[in-house]
């Protein structure tokens, strides 16, 4: 039997791969970071490996007066979408990611390949833009344990392909510095899948504040949730994915003037590792 490193709490979506739940893990500790100030660090802080070498997990950063907050959107695409997207259902969000340029809020999107090759130029201008980075969702969308709200799954000996044929995905798209993170599809894994991606290098990016976006139709009640659940150093999952996620964009234009008057900055996740390592 294998156990599972952390219980998933929230309600995810199966058939539009949209994943949005989870429950929190500590931090461990970052390596070195480079300055808060750049905007897109050539080396990108990661944790340091987990007890037997596991793959590390990063939940939120530090709970310092500095209130910071990393708002993140995953832009899902299962690899067998395909038919959907030429029947015209659109799984990219381009409103969102122009909300977030218009109110200069940093970002981390994490995307399958799927998704980026589905919108290769989207991909590629959020990839170019110093605003956001970009990591990793893998390919699929595939689950990486075999109990995940009812997604397929990818079998263990291929989870690091996976993973790293997403990044080459990336690549085609023209994204030029994927950044060394990993969001597990629908917030699903235990040790074993740790342990296969542990060759990947990769940090395994959770969250604590689940935004409740995914088919919501009332966009202040996801402003409302994420605005209760944010602490200092939060790490809120939300979705870049327009025909799962209406009102994400709509939320967005709500809660961010209200975060700011409250003092919150926005981050990026590479920021929130960064300082983790600095409260060592």
């Amino acid at each position: 039997m294998i156990t599972r490193v952390r219980s998933i709490t929230a309600v995810c979506v199966l058939g539009a791969a949209l994943a949005a739940c989870g429950a929190p893990q500590a931090p461990r500790a970052a390596r070195p970071a480079p300055s808060a100030a750049s905007a897109a660090p050539s080396q990108p802080p990661t944790l340091a490996p987990g007890p037997a070498g596991l793959t590390p997990v990063f939940t939120n950063g530090p709970r310092t007066p500095d209130r910071t907050v990393a708002l993140t959107f995953d832009a899902d695409m299962t690899a067998d979408q395909g038919p959907r997207a030429a029947a015209g259902e659109r799984f990219d969000n381009p409103g969102l990611i122009e909300a977030l340029r218009e109110l200069k809020v940093p970002a981390t999107v994490f995307m399958t390949g799927r998704w980026a090759e589905e919108y290769p130029r989207q991909a590629r201008g959020i990839g170019r833009d110093p605003l956001f980075e970009v990591a990793n969702h893998s390919y699929s969308h595939y689950a990486f344990t075999g109990d995940c709200y009812g997604l397929p799954t990818v079998p263990e000996a291929r989870m690091r392909a996976d993973v790293e044929r997403a990044y080459a995905a990336f690549r085609r798209a023209g994204v030029p510095d994927a950044r060394p993170y990993f969001r597990f599809p629908g917030g699903c894994y235990d040790r074993r899948a740790l342990r296969a991606l542990t060759p990947a290098g990769v940090t395994a990016v959770q969250w604590d504040v689940v935004s409740g976006d995914a088919f919501a139709t009332d966009a202040d009640a996801v402003a409302r949730q994420v605005l209760e659940g944010v602490r200092p150093g939060s790490v809120v999952v939300m979705h870049c994915t327009r025909s799962a996620a209406p009102t994400t964009e709509r939320a967005v234009r709500t809660l961010v003037p209200e975060l700011r008057r409250q003092g919150f900055r926005f981050v990026r996740v590479s920021e929130l590792i960064g300082a983790a390592h600095d409260r060592r």
